[in-house]
């Protein structure tokens, strides 16, 4: 069996050839990072959301296809592979429609039908299912004999053989699944005796929703009531055209058989097919939720990990507190712990002025640049409070978002970090640290703790992880990474890097006082040629010998820069950054086979404006005075705030208060 390309194709839109091509590509184990920054002749230019789309639905077709060499092996070791059912399970790409053909030779429990069976009453059915002849009582006596008592039991018998025969059968399967996704209406109601309980679904204790409209957050609003015992939950079309659809596809003719063939019918829609066509729109549907409600976090853990950093400044950190006070730490610019401290300038202490000279202290000891504080408890009155101190330097002062910093204050990298302090230290120290730079600071932390998303904890979690994972890699990749200065956390999630070398390229470091080009990468325990090729690109060497280390470009266009150089009648050194030298080179000269027209665009906008950070610088930002609590908050008015959450029902807006305020009208394309 061949994977059919077309269907990706046609499903995502994208040309056979360049699916064909990018899939060559995953399987000779490269990454989406590298393939849509550096394969791009080969892609024909797609970026990394249509690669990652070639690569998810690749992947589904790959699982389909081990799905379908478990199903022919089950049905010949049976004996009932025929050349037919094997050409219709070989061509089928479907899921439900494989399984529905799978079905009549699924192993499963003993059924009321296989009893009917072993009792001898398969050819009476099957007189049933013919619907010929005068008489089905008189031909039901001919069984009543052993165990079959009488011709009621003989009759009961033969209709829930035609019933499961019927159910099993692919094309009133699929008309049957077409009403439901058309006319199916899902419906929710309260366990009796949930009202305490389930206060929080109190929206859904009596709701009614056609599925084809229902929005996803909605869904798994309601599944996850379901889970908590707290809804009980049902989808169904309309009964009676559901069990015309059947009739239509079963009675031949008015006569002496449509009595129990009519019960028949019924019974295979009420008992057999409603359940089972049910459980897989059920299913069906929840996917469709997880998907929609992952790629909102994932959009959303994108925006977060790309946040305007900082950069290299002293930075004195704050995670603000009432009763247990605020704990204070200070920072080198490379993001060490140089100082610590606790101050209580709030109640119920109210040691302000000896918080104050604290604050004063520490700023002029470590020469401090920054503020940074954490959004939580009395972070609004933590930042009045620096505000109202009046230092020598200028000393700008910023509210951080904290969500996850006590996660991580408590997880095995901090205590790596920083055996000798305790989760409060920590988290003030990260708190800092994503003032400084976010994306290298979050990738220590589990995305699900950083709250951005919408029912994380009800989706698939496999799914979930793999789609969080790739977007840390993405954003990581696209930054780029000092390799002599980046934590092992975020060397991780460099293109070809996993944990293992990771390790090796932090202890190399040790060993040998840090990086001075790319090549030499290569001497790194584990770092063969391939994850060379995958990670050179993305790692730079600061103040390397040779200038194109600390860019974006790949060293195996080194060659093509230097001649460009040449071209140029200039060193290396006076090409890179000089626009009109740049904007002075013919780059229809340098296209060849392998470097056409997209990678040569990539490497001008790189050599005029070497290692960008596509990240803009962090701001100052003020929420509005007139705010204390949100008692404060009038109708008509218009303030400033931060969206720190996207969902699909609305976005939740930092206002500097303790309660976030929803807007639905506010939309995540940000």
């Amino acid at each position: 069996m061949s994977l059919p390309i077309s269907f990706i194709s046609k499903a995502l839109s994208i040309s056979e050839k360049q699916v064909l091509s990018t899939i060559n590509l995953l399987e000779e184990k490269a990454t989406v990072p590298f393939i849509s920054r550096y394969r791009k002749e080969m892609t024909g230019g797609l970026d990394e959301v249509q690669i990652e789309n070639i690569q998810i639905a690749f992947l589904k077709l790959k699982d389909l296809e081990k799905r379908k060499k478990t199903i022919l092996e089950t049905i010949l070791d049976q004996g009932n592979l025929s050349q037919e059912l094997k050409a219709k399970i070989e061509n089928s790409w479907d899921s439900n429609e494989l399984e529905d053909l799978y079905l009549p030779f699924k192993p499963r429990r003993k059924s009321r039908a296989d009893k009917a069976i072993e009792l001898g009453l398969e050819p009476l059915a099957k007189m049933l299912m013919s619907q010929q002849g005068d008489s089905f009582s008189s031909m039901a006596e001919r069984f009543v004999k052993g165990e079959v008592e009488n011709i009621n039991e003989a009759i009961k018998g033969a209709q829930d053989i035609a019933a499961l025969w019927i159910s099993e059968r692919q094309y009133i399967r699929q008309k049957i699944r077409g009403l439901f996704w058309r006319e199916g209406v899902l419906k929710s109601k309260m366990v009796k005796g949930k009202e305490e309980e389930g206060e929080k679904f109190k929206d859904y204790f009596s709701f009614e929703e056609p599925i084809k409209r229902i929005k996803s957050h909605r869904f798994l609003a309601v599944y996850r009531g379901q889970k908590e015992g707290v809804l009980k939950v049902v989808i169904e079309p309309p009964t009676k055209e559901a069990i015309l659809m059947v009739a239509d596809s079963v009675i031949k003719r008015d006569g002496d058989f449509n009595k129990e063939i009519q019960e028949v019918v019924k019974d295979v829609y009420t008992r057999l097919l409603k359940t089972s066509i049910e459980t897989e729109v059920k299913k069906d549907l929840k996917t469709q939720a997880d998907v929609e409600a992952i790629k909102v976090f994932a959009e959303n853990l994108r925006q977060l990990l790309l946040q305007s950093p900082l950069g290299g400044k002293r930075i004195l950190a704050i995670d603000p507190g009432f009763r247990s006070g605020c704990k204070v730490v200070c920072l080198s610019e490379n993001g060490d712990l140089v100082g610590n401290s606790t101050i209580f300038p709030h109640p119920p202490q109210n040691k302000g002025t000896d918080a104050m000279k604290k604050i004063s202290t520490m700023v002029q000891q470590y020469k401090i640049e920054a503020i940074a504080i954490g959004n939580g408890t009395a972070g609004r009155e933590t930042e009045a409070f620096i505000k109202r101190i009046r230092f020598n330097t200028k000393v700008n002062v910023y509210i951080v978002n904290e969500a996850g910093a006590s996660i991580y204050s408590a997880s095995k990298i901090a205590r790596e970090e920083f055996p000798d302090y305790d989760v409060t230290v920590r988290g003030a120290v990260s708190i800092g640290r994503r003032l400084m730079d976010p994306l290298a600071e979050l990738v220590k932390i589990d995305p699900k703790s950083i709250g951005v998303g919408q029912y994380q904890h009800d989706v698939d979690q496999a799914i979930l992880k793999q789609r969080l994972d790739s977007v840390v890699e993405s954003s990581v990749n696209r930054v780029g990474v000092d390799v002599n200065t980046a934590s092992k956390y975020i060397l991780t999630y460099v293109s070809g890097i996993g944990p293992q070398i990771a390790e090796n390229i932090v202890e190399y470091r040790k060993q040998n006082g840090g990086f001075t080009a790319r090549k030499e990468l290569n001497k790194v325990p584990k770092l063969g040629t391939k994850a060379f090729e995958q990670s050179a690109g993305f790692l730079r060497i600061s103040n390397a010998e040779n200038p194109l280390d600390n860019s974006a470009v790949h060293p195996e266009l080194y060659s093509l820069v230097k001649k460009m150089a040449k071209d140029a009648k200039c060193s290396l050194n006076e090409l890179i950054g000089n626009e009109e030298l740049v904007g002075g080179l013919n780059i229809e000269k340098y296209i060849t086979k392998e470097v056409g027209e997209l990678t040569l665009n990539d490497l001008i906008k790189e050599l005029v404006k070497p290692s960008r950070d596509p990240r803009k610088i962090a701001r100052v930002f003020e929420f509005d005075k007139r705010l204390r609590s949100i008692a404060d908050v009038e109708e008509g008015m218009e303030i400033v705030g931060i969206v720190n959450n996207v969902t699909n029902f609305g976005a939740f807006v930092d206002i500097g208060i303790k309660e976030s305020g929803s807007n639905p009208y506010l939309q995540s394309s940000r």
